[in-house]
């Protein structure tokens, strides 16, 4: 007979690898869409909404729970929140392609911001009686690591609220809605999610998560710089985009956690005696958090008119699909190992040429749009499309092996 916990886990983590899959496939199609040249309007949904925050849905209704020594309190809420995650993430980018009625814009937002609404209550009831994450799971043979765990669980609150915030940005922006000393809709309403929600979950999830995977010890006090500077960053940039001293200082302290954190995987990477297929897609992340920091930085601090135009599209693509992107499809390769798939050719080798090719596009991309150079750029984009297409290939393979 199957115990009561056990069904609830396993509904949560049926659900779980669904908004993965999704994401997964968003991931792809959001590679296609900039491949064939749609504008970055479109892009971004696909990019953060679709894929990005698919994948941290999916996973952070398994983890945090866990990291809080905690069990999810509603098992179905990820079922619940799927289809208005969907919806929101299709309806916004027909909508900023031209496609159907006026007003699918505010149901697209709406709907997003109803799924978000969804995970943060959720999310908050379960840890209601440990909001700080005091308690941390930590099992026995890992009290060395409680300190970093503490610092990591602290994050994850603020990171629902940049999160809940972020959400309605969007449907108050389409109804005309100011919020007062929030930003309007737009790019410094995505830096909400890209920063706020996205990259410090990323930084405070790979900080319980990285060491574990690469048997490695992370450094307290550079995790406690990382998570400082991820929690203030994306509210001085948001608040103040692309203004003055308020957005200096967030452009300097989300510098601070990207180049922190690209330090740190480097740092577990020497260290670790473990070199699993997704071991070096979160190398090339740490990389590319150290040049979107770079980026980042000349935004902030070089005259505009001396930067070519698509800088701004380099440092959304190494941002999305090289730093968060690289991030999860290591990870990804970890929580569900190539090697286990039963199809033929799936398996390590194909999750590796995914990595490499995601990589090389990315780099040749970024390199190709920072010196102007179209064509590289062209072929950047399509080796970034065969990495995506083949990650999915891996992905899709074993979930469906899982699924019989």
């Amino acid at each position: 007979m199957v115990s009561e916990g056990g069904t609830a886990t396993a509904t949560v983590t049926r659900w779980s690898r669904a908004f993965v899959a999704a994401g997964v496939g968003f991931f792809l199609a959001w590679h296609v869409a900039v491949a064939i040249g749609l504008p970055r309007t479109a892009t971004v949904p696909l990019g953060v909404f679709g894929f990005v925050l698919h994948v941290v849905f999916g996973k952070a209704y398994t983890l945090v729970p866990s990291y809080f020594a905690r069990e999810l309190a509603v098992p179905h809420a990820p079922a619940v929140h799927l289809p208005f995650a969907l919806f929101g993430t299709v309806a916004t980018f027909a909508a900023a392609t031209g496609i159907g009625p006026p007003t699918l814009a505010v149901v697209g937002a709406t709907s997003w911001f109803v799924g978000c609404l969804v995970f943060v209550v959720v999310l908050c009831w379960t840890v209601r009686d440990n909001p700080t994450g005091r308690e941390t799971g930590t099992g026995t043979t890992d009290t060395h690591r409680v300190r970093v765990d503490r610092l990591a669980n602290a994050a994850v609150p603020v990171v629902l609220a940049y999160l809940l915030v972020g959400s309605a940005l969007s449907p108050a922006a389409e109804i005309g809605l100011e919020l007062p000393g929030l930003p309007a809709n737009g790019a410094a309403a995505t830096h909400v999610f890209a920063a706020g929600t996205a990259a410090l979950l990323v930084f405070a999830i790979g900080f319980r998560l990285l060491p574990r995977l690469l048997t490695a010890s992370a450094r307290p006090p550079l995790v406690a710089i990382v998570l400082l500077a991820g929690v203030a960053g994306p509210a001085l940039l948001a608040v103040d985009f692309r203004g003055g001293s308020l957005f200096h200082a967030g452009a300097g302290l989300q510098a601070t956690a990207l180049v922190g954190f690209a330090v740190a995987v480097v740092d577990l990477s020497r260290r670790s005696d473990r070199r699993r297929v997704g071991h070096w897609a979160i190398v090339a992340a740490g990389g590319c958090a150290a040049l979107v920091a770079a980026l980042g930085l000349a935004f902030a601090f070089v005259p505009a008119s001396t930067l070519p135009a698509s800088a701004f599209d380099a440092h959304y693509r190494l941002a999305v699909g090289g730093f968060v992107g690289l991030t999860i499809v290591g990870v990804t390769y970890h929580f569900y190992p190539p090697a286990v798939a039963a199809a033929p050719g799936i398996g390590d080798r194909t999750a590796s040429a995914s990595i490499a090719a995601l990589v090389v596009g990315l780099g040749l991309e970024a390199g190709g749009l920072l010196a102007s150079v179209p064509p590289l750029v062209a072929l950047g984009r399509l080796l970034a499309v065969l990495g995506a297409a083949l990650y999915a290939a891996v992905l899709w393979t074993i979930f469906l092996e899982r699924a019989r």
